[in-house]
């Protein structure tokens, strides 16, 4: 073996070792017993999770992130699902079929706790927290897919640490099921559809998880009796992971889509809508419907209307918004509409603009104010140093110090830089250069000054 083969294999061989999780886990009838105690719903662990599906409906009721974290940490509602996914790798039917039956169980109780909180409560609009859980894309299929991978592994190694809790965060399996309530108490459908799919999603991917990591740690199988019937589980088992992350994958691509469209309707704004003594008060882009739709607002000194949107309406393909509907809108009052609440609305808005627009001239008047401070600074150092250099270095007749742009002349290329102009009684040596240089950087802190010597 060449000593570069020898050298590979080490390194394969070391890396090997890292990955090896043997040492680590529990014997596979501790880890089965964990699980399985998990997966039934019955006395204090139905009360459980009827409590924290109570606190996860009040955390997205009031919009408060810290309330249903808390709410993911007290539910058992893994249990089951995990238990699925270990059931299916170790060919243990009966363990399946309880699984299921407990995962639908909690299912219902989860949902009619919700609903019920719901109808009760007096607040009843979408907040972010709900709104969150009704539009699942592929990476919400990794999040349960990589969190179903952690926690079997956490279940059957000896090092759990955090990692239990982190799944449980991860995953999200209790808001979900709160806003299926939520969608069915307000009869509201696309909370209801948005959320059962992703419970569904989390679901699933954490039991295919489950079912790999239960391969990868080589526990036995308890029944060789019926392969034909554990095949077919198994082709069950991942057809319905396959056709699941299909609708995932098309809203994947459809949040892409409409964040790519959203980007180039805001770098057209941006570069086609400048007008001397006219300004963008705000503009909304929207890919439902037939064609895409952008509507921009101005506001200001009115613009011709058809000479504005045929020059506008040529410059749509430039950001890839062919086929997009253009809409102008000056500041009109729609018939039917209260004129004195669209004058306060557009009072309001042209305050709002007028603010931005002061905001941002105050914040280059500070940055130019900064400019003139520095630039002052610099020019009174001669003076400042004066006194110092007579008697430090009584050659010195004049120094200017001085923050300029030099231009290189073969390069064309600029860049400022820090001057010292020193005049001498006659021309200094290296070593008084070199001291005066190490003096002025050390005492007016300026690293990159060079010292140019001037004729006396």
């Amino acid at each position: 073996m060449t000593p570069q083969n020898r050298l590979t294999s080490g390194f394969l061989a070391r890396l090997k070792d890292y990955f090896n999780i043997g040492p680590f886990l529990i014997p596979q009838a501790d880890a089965e017993a964990a699980i399985r105690e998990g997966v039934s719903f019955r006395g204090v662990n139905l009360l459980i999770l009827i409590i924290a599906i109570f606190i996860a409906s009040l955390g997205l009721n009031t919009n408060s992130t810290a309330v249903i974290i808390g709410a993911m940490l007290i539910s058992p509602l893994m249990g089951p699902i995990i238990g699925i996914g270990l059931a299916v790798g170790i060919h243990d039917f009966d363990l399946i079929k309880r699984s299921f039956r407990n995962l639908m169980m909690a299912t219902l109780f989860s949902v009619a706790t919700s609903c019920l909180y719901f109808l009760v409560s007096p607040v009843s609009e979408g907040h972010s927290e709900l709104l969150a859980r009704t539009s699942p894309t592929i990476y919400d299929v990794a999040i349960g897919f990589f969190g179903g991978a952690a926690g079997i592994l956490a279940i059957g190694s000896r090092i759990k640490g955090n990692v239990l809790p982190g799944v449980a965060i991860a995953t999200a399996l209790m808001p979900p099921l709160c806003t299926v309530g939520y969608g069915l108490a307000t009869m509201q459908p696309h909370y209801f559809v948005g959320a059962i799919y992703l419970f569904f999603i989390n679901s699933v991917f954490i039991a295919t998880a489950t079912t790999l990591g239960v391969k990868l740690m080589n526990y036995k199988i308890h029944d060789f009796s019926n392969p034909q019937r554990a095949l077919r589980v198994r082709r069950i088992v991942y057809l319905i992971a396959f056709l699941t992350i299909l609708p995932a994958v098309w809203l994947t691509y459809d949040m892409l889509v409409t964040s790519k469209f959203n980007n180039n309707c805001a770098r057209f704004v941006a570069a086609e809508c400048r007008f001397p003594s006219t300004q963008v008060l705000n503009y909304t882009a929207e890919r439902s419907g037939v064609a895409p739709q952008l509507t921009i607002t101005l506001v200001g000194a009115p613009l011709p209307q058809d000479s504005l949107l045929t020059a506008l309406d040529a410059c749509l393909p430039e950001y890839h918004l062919n086929g997009t509907r253009l809409s102008i809108i000056q500041g009109t009052v729609t018939a039917g509409s209260d004129i004195r609440e669209t004058s306060a609305s557009m009072l309001r808005d042209m305050y709002a603009v007028t603010q931005s627009t002061i905001s941002a001239q105050q914040s280059r008047i500070d940055s130019l104010q900064q400019i003139i401070n520095y630039t002052r600074t610099i020019d009174s150092m001669g003076v400042r140093l004066a006194p110092e250099l007579r008697v430090i270095f009584p050659d010195i007749d004049r120094i200017a110090i001085a923050h300029t742009l030099v231009t290189d002349v073969a390069t064309g290329t600029a860049d400022t830089v820090n001057i010292a102009l020193a005049a001498y009684h006659a021309q200094p040596d290296s070593d008084q250069r070199r001291q005066l240089v190490e003096y002025l950087r050390a005492r007016l802190r300026l690293p990159d000054l060079r010292l140019l010597p001037v004729a006396p």
